[in-house]
């Protein structure tokens, strides 16, 4: 079977007057189809730099990047625009809510800039919020707003979900029902999950675990048994 993420020494550098910043320094690693992956390090390990080359954010300055069939790192401005658009969804710790528009508005959104979008109404009762899609962001707490942003990413029937510190703004119990909601959507829809974090608690419920450490790949670990989000404590 074909590896379905692939990073082949990939390096990003960033110039801050003299000095050389090693954003990416040689990344390699491979991700499985279905696979729900945490990529777990400090701050300034290289996470969101990763995420960013990988959701076509950001151009790496070489090696190779691979997402199923498409060579992300081959792309060019309008290629890359149309590949965020139809193949990546996005959840970040800031949900980027449209403010005068109700949940299933924000939703909507996203459901009519891609080839194959999912019903929004029933991705929002999928996330647990089918009596909250007429309320505006205001009217919705920090649990239910990211679980309408989840909603938004899913709903464009993406190949791959990318998660940048998706509880990094909620409480404790707040945070873990949108992991065990991300974890959820892998495991009963197959898609790809990508959650970066600097808990090393959130690894156990991880099907693979990429330890990054100034810009570099320390190791890559495989839980044959992830665990339950209810189980883990932090």
């Amino acid at each position: 079977m074909k590896d379905f993420v692939v990073f082949e020494d990939v390096s990003k550098y960033y110039r801050m007057g003299e000095q050389l910043i090693k954003a990416a320094d040689q990344v390699s690693f491979t991700i499985d189809r279905g696979e729900f992956c945490v990529m777990v390090g400090p701050s300034g390990a290289g996470k969101t730099t990763i995420l960013n080359m990988l959701g076509g954010m950001d151009a790496c300055d070489s090696g190779l990047i691979r997402l199923d069939d498409c060579e992300v790192s081959k792309l060019n401005e309008k290629q890359l625009t149309d590949y965020r658009r139809h193949e990546v969804g996005f959840v970040s710790q800031f949900y980027n809510l449209v403010p005068n528009l109700t949940a299933l508005e924000n939703v909507e959104l996203a459901s009519e800039i891609c080839h194959d979008p999912l019903d929004p109404k029933e991705v929002l009762d999928a996330v647990g919020l089918a009596d909250r899609m007429h309320n505006f962001p205001a009217q919705l707490s920090g649990g239910e707003q990211q679980r309408v942003a989840i909603a938004r990413a899913l709903a464009k029937n993406p190949k791959i979900l990318l998660c940048d510190e998706p509880t990094g703004a909620l409480d404790y119990e707040t945070g873990k029902n949108v992991l065990q909601l991300l974890q959820d959507s892998c495991r009963q829809t197959g898609k790809t999950v990508i959650v970066i974090t600097h808990n090393q608690a959130i690894t156990q419920m991880a099907d693979r675990v990429i330890h990054l450490r100034s810009g570099r790949v320390a190791r890559v670990e495989q839980n044959a048994k992830p665990l339950p989000v209810e189980r883990i404590e932090w």
